[in-house]
């Protein structure tokens, strides 16, 4: 039976999203459908059962069901990885595809989600190229656009699978670079023999995290407009120039959330006056009773945390680009963005199904 393997350039490239967008549109064609993540890199564990917290998440979205150990032969624990450095690597690769052979014998399709990049699990044998090579399936590579693409990355991992890999999946891409997509990337790419199998677009509500997780996520608190927690923050700006200045560009980024000084009260009054989605007050300073009574009559939540403005602005980056995707909302928004910009007859006619 076929198998596909969902691998990508990058950790955090929107596996889960290509994932979950193959599985819920083969199984609407009728499709049966098997799913196993072979290298789990999040431990946790499901009534008694260590597994990968992806690999749970997926099985139940897609409504299918196997042994966490069977699923996600490998679990990289921190002893997992003391061991493997140490030099006492087992041969992880066995367990695997055994586990491959169980879940995929009765079903149409296996998809086999990677972990990482390409190369991740390099260390102990189990990197996405050489599963790919020793199953003996298909592989289809994400890239995400994150300041530019890895053309170069894509053209070597053709080179270095074949006819194993399918295409490419160009993921989170901006407006502003599409025509160079068209015009130039895609042209290169499929020259080099590397088919473009969809472009999906940067999409707002993908890239959003609600106000209370983001509170989570940085270790602080909110202290106003707690009714508000659910409502979605896209992007950050960082109030730290004068009044003026901030004023300019708040008006370009009115969905951001404002990451400011707790002494700034000027500069947080003008983002709640502009309805910014919530108000991040850094070094532990609690702001003035006029903004929090401001705060609590227009609805905009504000997050007091410990750490500095130039601190919270960069885990703030890491989070809006690493954020999980969990909300209802989010999965069903996702599989319609797959199934709306992915080339689904070239990739089943790569895989042979007759559907």
């Amino acid at each position: 039976m076929p198998g596909l393997y969902i691998g990508s350039t990058s950790g955090y490239s929107g596996k889960n999203m290509i994932v979950m967008g193959l599985g819920l549109y083969f199984q609407k064609a009728g499709i049966s459908l098997g799913y196993m993540k072979p290298v789990g890199a999040i431990p946790v564990e499901v009534d008694g059962c260590l597994g990968d917290e992806d690999a749970f998440f997926i099985q139940e979205v897609l409504g299918v069901s196997n042994p966490a150990k069977v699923v996600t032969p490998v679990v990289v624990t921190h002893d997992f990885k003391v061991q493997a450095f140490n030099g006492k690597c087992e041969d992880h690769v066995e367990p695997i595809v055994q586990a491959y052979e169980k879940i995929s014998a009765d079903k149409d399709l296996t998809l086999v989600a990677g972990s990482g990049s390409m190369n991740s699990g390099k260390y102990c044998g189990v990197d996405g190229i050489h599963l790919v090579k020793t199953l003996g399936i298909k592989c289809i590579v994400i890239d995400r656009f994150q300041k530019e693409l890895n053309y170069d990355y894509l053209v070597v991992l053709k080179e270095t699978l074949g006819d194993s890999m399918i295409g490419v999946i160009l993921n989170d891409i901006p407006p502003t670079f599409m025509d160079e997509i068209t015009s130039l990337i895609k042209p290169f790419l499929e020259r080099k023999g590397v088919k473009v199998l969809g472009v999906i677009p940067k999409d707002s509500l993908m890239g959003t995290i609600k106000v209370c997780d983001l509170a989570e996520h940085l270790g602080g608190k909110i202290i106003s407009a707690h009714s508000k927690k659910e409502q979605p923050v896209e992007s950050f700006l960082i109030g730290t120039m004068q009044v003026e200045n901030f004023m300019t560009h708040f008006r370009k980024h009115r969905n951001s959330a404002v990451i400011v000084g707790g002494d700034r009260s000027d500069v947080q009054l003008v983002a709640l006056e502009g309805e910014c989605p919530c108000l991040v007050l850094t070094g532990n300073l609690y702001p003035n009773d006029i903004i929090l009574t401001r705060s609590e009559i227009l609805g905009t939540p504000i997050i007091v945390v410990r750490d500095d403005t130039f601190s919270v602005a960069k885990k703030m980056e890491d989070i809006l680009s690493r954020h999980k995707l969990r909300e209802p909302a989010k999965i069903k928004h996702g599989a319609e963005l797959v199934a709306s910009h992915i080339d689904f007859a070239y990739i089943k006619k790569e895989l042979d199904l007759k559907y």
